[in-house]
């Protein structure tokens, strides 16, 4: 016999409260009544949620949406339509190199994965949409680092470079990130898995800002050097035409 597992009731409530201000309920009694939680229940959990900016009080002590749901929901919002543009321009890419390629944007020290679309070769690669990898370790991670200074990147290596799968020192590391951003285009040698190869490069917006990066991957038996550098133009042409398309 199986056990349902039951959600938290505090989350559940916070989130009717939520949705019930999301509707326009906007005063305390009226939200307690609408979602039949008890008032001082009610009071409680609201309060919380103004302290994480989850909600707003105005001076008629109307609830609203807070500053976080707005960051949240746009950033949803991006995630979504950046993967929605892109989709075709990844598949085109996918057809023309028959090997893995994956889009990824920067969440604080990591890659978060939109987008995958399988290799045609039998090649097999850990990464999922939604999962998520160190930056300094993936092509697409060091990609999204070319917009930041030689100072973030070092920060970044004291931090991560024992995730690396490939053994560099630091000099040695800031002195391949320096020729990238000069190329527009990074590697990853095989610093997240040892047999996988890949090639990738930054797409910006309409401010001229990294907001994700594309990348062609594969197995070092089918991406050796001379393959890596005859896939740099392609990949390079994808993100610019990605760019075009969110404005950039």
């Amino acid at each position: 016999m199986t056990t349902k597992r039951v959600p938290s009731q505090t989350l559940v409530h916070g989130l009717q409260i939520i949705e019930t201000v999301a509707e326009g309920v906007l005063l305390l009694p009226q939200i307690a009544e609408k979602t039949g939680i008890n008032y001082s229940t009610a009071h409680r959990i609201a309060s919380a949620l103004l302290e994480y900016d989850y909600l707003r009080k105005d001076s008629n002590g109307q609830f609203h949406l807070g500053r976080k749901l707005i960051e949240l929901g746009f950033k949803a919002y991006s995630e979504i339509e950046i993967a929605r543009i892109a989709r075709p321009i990844l598949k085109q890419l996918a057809d023309e190199t028959s090997d893995t390629i994956h889009l990824a944007m920067r969440e604080q020290d990591y890659v978060t994965y939109l987008d995958k679309i399988l290799s045609r070769r039998a090649v097999e690669i850990s990464s999922r949409v939604g999962g998520i990898k160190p930056l300094i370790s993936t092509g697409v991670g060091k990609s999204l680092l070319l917009s930041c200074s030689e100072t973030e990147w070092g920060e970044l290596f004291d931090r991560q470079s024992h995730l690396m799968g490939r053994k560099i020192s630091k000099e040695d590391w800031l002195a391949e990130m320096r020729e990238y951003k000069r190329s527009g285009y990074t590697y990853d040698k095989g610093e997240d898995e040892s047999v996988i190869r890949c090639v990738a490069a930054p797409i910006y917006n309409v401010q001229g800002e990294t907001v994700a990066a594309v990348s062609v991957s594969s197995a070092v038996d089918y991406m050796d050097e001379e393959r890596m550098q005859k896939l740099i133009p392609q990949v390079q042409a994808a993100a610019a035409r990605i760019s075009v398309e969110l404005g950039g």
